[in-house]
């Protein structure tokens, strides 16, 4: 059997609802939340009410005679249109609208058109299912060789909303139409957008998991079934959360997620922008996108609008105005296919709204410039897709060229919850708090931010600067402890020097700026706000001990109050000659007086001299220091990492002093230079014919 050429999608979409709320329920036998909507092409005529009234009065009675007296019409709305006169009668709706249902559908369209325009790679095969209540095929299979196939399938998308939503039958039809082409589904993908409810989707969980597939889960809206993760889940898929705040382009994000896991690199659409502003006195969106020598092959620019097309100016690099924009007025977008390959530089761009409010939103997208260059690649994900409360959740962001990792990049997280609100995280590889390696290209951050229960969104912006930003081409360190050397027969043998950083295997990059989306991830158990404070500041496992003349100098990486969030009350500071007490019984070693140490805002470096005191006198004095740190609701950390420093205090015995000194032999060369040993001070007393080498050694445990 021959492979199957190409990459399998199936668009499974929902026709989506009139209304966000408009679900009936049954509520004691009587049906609530009923709905209907007088279309607002009808002419205003008041007899029409009059008449739905009756209608409905009527199908009651019927209904509650056919059902033996269980069931009956309880409750109905009927949505007036907004272009006829008010009437002190109407009420104000508080859910259903007209325009929610399609603003919804338009979203979706602007979002399939991108996805189909600039997403789906040449030698793909596309299909598309509509559902509601029932399902429809739109389109078989289709591979993707040029614009044409393109446009066959953007002439499927729906055109107007609808109602009722039957997860199973989407699925099952997609399951059909990739069948007649390929008798495995194995490795195909369906992708599946809903924002309603449907109590029969685990109907077909067992169907889908035995089917090979994998399902990609797009909710739309807080009502979109919570089956359908179990889907995504099982079959290796991924699952977004879109919130109905348009600025925040989540729905063109989730889909320009959605390339095939096994495309090559060089072929993938990769987001360069994705930005939404909601204007009202200000009508102006302007900014910059900067396109790097690693992209610019099929650059791609779209802007959506909600009420009225904008003006739009969008400059080159070298200053010329790009033209010809195709505006597609029924799904209110606007885009631009740069041809060949897009200058590198920085593009500036203005759009100026005509409507006010007004939402505008930008999206760019590019791919590799050349196959046998590796393009900056950003992804990003939560360590868990389900979390209750009170447990902390961690952001991570990899960035890379190729397999080499990207470091010294400014990253941001964006976590957008049900309703609307968004915490900002700036992520960190600094070794501290989440981020478990320093310069690794891993970006981390602690999340507890929590506003509610159910889902949140996901999405990471990275920026390069080209002072900032650099390629780490060296293999990762050995991060076994290093030790410098041992005694035999009485003398140091020395290690080689342990290997430093060479800022030549580090290499600058050029500015770039990439966007990803990280999925969604569901919350529960989340309390009535405000949350009480369960988060102690996050361990500290960077802390560092040199020894200064008389003092001993720490370092570390300040923690938050809420882990790396924030920042602590105090700090308390112990010393022991033990390691043992020290870590197992910290509270009861000696305390260093920190009262001239006030701490800093989270991953912030931290410095602090001491001199140690009510130490005992011997030759030698092992001191072992570690911290805790406490925050204003006095919860506290966990112990630091150990940190060792050796001290030599000279003691000198009258009996052994001789009146005549002899003279100084000379040190032998070999046994100290280049020794690799961390050398703070080195003191030679003469006490007879005894040359003493103090070494004051330090030492991170």
């Amino acid at each position: 059997m021959g492979l199957f050429r190409g990459f399998v999608f199936l668009l499974v979409l929902c026709l989506l609802h009139q209304s966000n709320t408009s679900f009936i329920k049954l509520n004691n036998n009587g049906f609530e939340d009923i709905v209907i909507v007088i279309d607002p092409s009808v002419p205003e005529d008041e007899k029409i009410i009059e008449q739905i009234e009756d209608m409905v009065t009527t199908a009651s009675t019927y209904l509650f005679e056919a059902t033996e007296k269980r069931f009956f019409f309880k409750n109905v709305s009927i949505l007036i249109p907004e272009n006829w006169k008010e009437n002190p009668q109407y009420k104000r709706p508080k859910h259903e609208n007209h325009k929610h249902g399609k603003d919804r559908l338009n979203r979706m369209n602007q979002a399939a058109k991108h996805f189909l325009l600039q997403t789906v790679e040449n030698g793909s095969w596309v299909g598309m299912v509509h559902f509601d209540s029932t399902a429809t095929i739109v389109n078989k299979l289709i591979q993707i060789k040029s614009s044409d196939e393109r446009n066959t399938l953007m002439a499927g998308l729906p055109t107007y909303p609808l109602g009722g939503t039957s997860i199973c039958s989407g699925i099952k039809y997609a399951f059909q139409v990739i069948g007649e082409l390929h008798s495995q589904l194995d490795g195909s993908e369906v992708l599946l957008l809903t924002d309603g409810e449907d109590n029969t989707a685990s109907s077909c969980i067992d169907e889908v998991k035995q089917s090979g597939a994998i399902v990609h889960f797009i909710a739309l809206g807080r009502a979109a079934d919570e089956a359908v993760i179990e889907m995504s889940k099982i079959t290796g898929g991924s699952h977004f959360y879109v919130s109905d705040e348009a600025q925040n382009n989540g729905l063109i994000d989730a889909f320009g997620a959605l390339t095939s896991g096994n495309t090559d690199l060089s072929q993938k659409s990769l987001q360069l922008e994705s930005k939404g502003l909601t204007l009202n006195s200000n009508a102006w969106m302007n900014d910059t996108v900067i396109i790097d020598s690693t992209v610019g092959k099929d650059t791609f620019f779209l802007i959506t609008w909600n009420s009225l097309p904008p003006s739009i100016s969008l400059w080159d690099p070298s200053g010329t105005i790009m033209e010809n924009f195709t505006v597609d007025a029924t799904s209110k977008m606007a885009y631009l296919s740069i041809p060949g390959t897009a200058k590198v530089g920085t593009w500036a761009y203005n759009l100026q709204a005509k409507a006010n409010p007004e939402t505008l939103t930008i999206t760019v997208t590019s791919r590799a410039a050349n196959s046998s260059v590796p393009p900056i690649t950003v992804n990003a994900k939560m360590n868990k897709d389900v979390n209750s409360f009170p447990s902390p959740m961690i952001v991570y962001a990899e960035i890379l060229q190729g397999y080499v990792p990207v470091l010294g990049a400014n990253v941001t997280a964006f976590i957008e919850s049900q309703n609307g609100h968004t915490e900002v995280l700036e992520l960190l590889d600094n070794g501290a708090g989440a981020d478990s390696f320093k310069n690794d290209g891993v970006y981390s951050r602690y999340f507890t931010a929590y506003t509610e229960n159910g889902r949140y969104s996901l999405k990471v912006r990275a920026h390069g600067g080209a002072n900032t930003a650099r390629l780490k081409l060296r293999p990762p360190l050995n991060r076994a402890a290093y030790i410098p050397g041992w005694v035999v027969n009485g003398e140091i043998e020395a290690n080689p020097p342990r290997p430093e950083i060479d800022e030549d295997t580090q290499t600058t990059l050029e500015d770039f700026s990439r966007t990803a989306s990280g999925g969604a991830f569901v919350v529960s158990q989340v309390p009535s706000l405000p949350l009480p404070d369960q988060y102690p500041p996050s361990q500290i496992t960077d802390l560092d001990a040199t020894v200064h003349e008389d003092k001993i100098i720490l370092t570390w990486t300040a923690p938050g109050d809420n882990f790396d969030v924030g920042k602590v009350q105090r700090y308390i500071i112990r010393i022991s000659a033990s390691i043992l007490d020290l870590r197992d019984s910290f509270d009861d070693a000696l305390q260093v007086n920190t009262t001239d140490l006030s701490p800093k805002e989270a991953n912030s470096k931290e410095s602090f001299a001491f001199k140690p005191e009510n130490i005992s006198e011997e030759n030698a004095t092992h001191i072992f220091i570690a911290i805790k740190s406490i925050d204003k609701s006095n919860l506290t950390s966990k112990v630091s990492n150990i940190a060792q420093v050796t001290l030599f205090i000279p003691q000198a015995n009258p009996d052994d002093i001789d009146p005549t000194p002899t003279p100084t032999p000379t040190p032998t060369p070999d046994k100290s230079h280049n020794s690799g040993v961390n050398i703070s001070t080195l003191v030679l007393s003469v006490i007879g014919s005894v040359v003493i080498v103090n070494f004051i050694l330090s030492t991170t445990i």
